[in-house]
């Protein structure tokens, strides 16, 4: 018996019949019914093309093994063992490639992301410190042809910034981003430093999935719109109009203000996304809280103050604290190379889940 080919066989089936249901006309006149099987149809595909594989591997081994035992040509039998070889080797990476595949994966992976970093500890140095993140994201989203949207900011007053909100859409951001969530930490000379010291800052970065209207139902009746001048350094008014818009969620007393647009529209849409994010996050974070409490090395879960990465700038060094990773390629790293650290972290989390699946 195949327990795992049992499994494949059960799963193709219900991809089989999910194909089926969003051709009907009741699903299609379902909007939110019609994306949720799509989207599992969609994510269901990686399994289909293994299972297809793997049954394929299968049968090719069960005929080199019944020519084996029917062909008395010796050099036919010695190609025949060299095949049987090969489609063993390869039966057993399908396997462990399957097995990660049917491991539970996070329901937001697939979705766009929204970013928050703010400056910590360690003055205007911790707010450039803010800004050379941001860039490290920026350069790292060309290089997946992901678009980054900005929110919200606010600068530092010698550069960088004192917060900054923005978007990124693409394909499967979060599933990426989400291991940049937490406590950033730098050590090197600052810019106003005369004396040549080295100092510690740090900055903090909280990643969330992008949540649509199907994941969060906000009634209008229970948000506060207030509208205000928008202002600049120093409280100085930057225009007459009362395009800057706040927003209350009376249930939750959550708070988002808006000024960066000049059309008063355009800040409440804005706001209304971030509203929306930060809403869902609050049960998201239920779900991520409940991951960490069975797993050490997910990283994308609740403790947003945990320190999670340093970089030394004295020694060109990136040190990845949750897996004890340390590279010697600042420079590169803060030009947006972080792809490899981030496939580190997802090899060792996936390592840690294969083993508790087992147990």
């Amino acid at each position: 018996m195949n327990d795992l080919l049992d499994k494949l066989e059960v799963i193709h089936q219900r991809w089989i019949e999910i194909g089926e249901e969003i051709t009907q006309p009741d699903i299609m006149s379902d909007m939110k019914r019609y994306i949720k099987l799509t989207k599992d149809y969609k994510d269901l595909q990686p399994i289909i093309d293994a299972y297809k594989q793997y049954k394929n591997v299968l049968d090719n081994i069960l005929n080199t093994k019944d020519l084996l035992l029917t062909e008395k040509d010796e050099d036919f039998r010695e190609m025949a063992k060299v095949e049987l070889d090969n489609f063993l080797t390869e039966r057993d990476q399908l396997e462990e490639d399957i097995r990660l595949l049917l491991l539970p994966s996070d329901p937001q992976d697939g979705k766009n992301a929204q970013i928050e970093i703010r400056a910590g500890t360690g003055g205007d140095e911790a707010s450039i410190f803010a800004g050379d993140l941001f860039r490290m994201y920026q350069h790292f989203c060309d290089k997946k042809n992901w678009k980054i949207e900005v929110i919200s900011m606010t600068e530092g007053t010698v550069g960088g910034y004192k917060e900054i909100v923005f978007n990124i859409h693409g394909e499967g951001v979060y599933g990426l981003m989400k291991y940049e969530s937490g406590v950033h930490r730098v050590q090197r000379v600052p810019q106003t430093e005369a004396q040549g010291r080295v100092h510690t800052s740090a900055a903090s970065v909280v990643v969330l999935p992008e949540a649509d209207e199907f994941d969060v139902e906000l009634k209008q009746s229970d948000i506060r719109k207030d509208t205000y001048c928008s202002s600049g350094p120093g409280g100085q008014s930057v225009n007459t109009t009362y395009s800057a818009v706040r927003l209350t969620h009376i249930p939750t007393g959550i708070v988002v203000a808006i000024q960066d647009e000049k059309s008063q529209l355009k800040n409440l849409d804005k706001a209304m996304s971030v509203l929306r994010n930060r809403i869902f996050e609050m049960e998201y974070q239920k779900y991520l809280d409940e991951v960490a409490s069975k797993r050490k090395t997910m990283v994308s879960t609740g403790d947003r103050s945990a320190k999670i990465r340093t970089y030394n700038y004295p020694q060109n060094r990136v040190t990845d604290h949750r897996i004890n990773l340390t590279m010697y390629n600042l420079i590169g790293f803060m030009d947006g190379d972080i792809e490899d650290t981030i496939e580190a972290l997802q090899v060792a989390e996936n390592a840690e889940r294969l083993k508790a699946a087992v147990v």
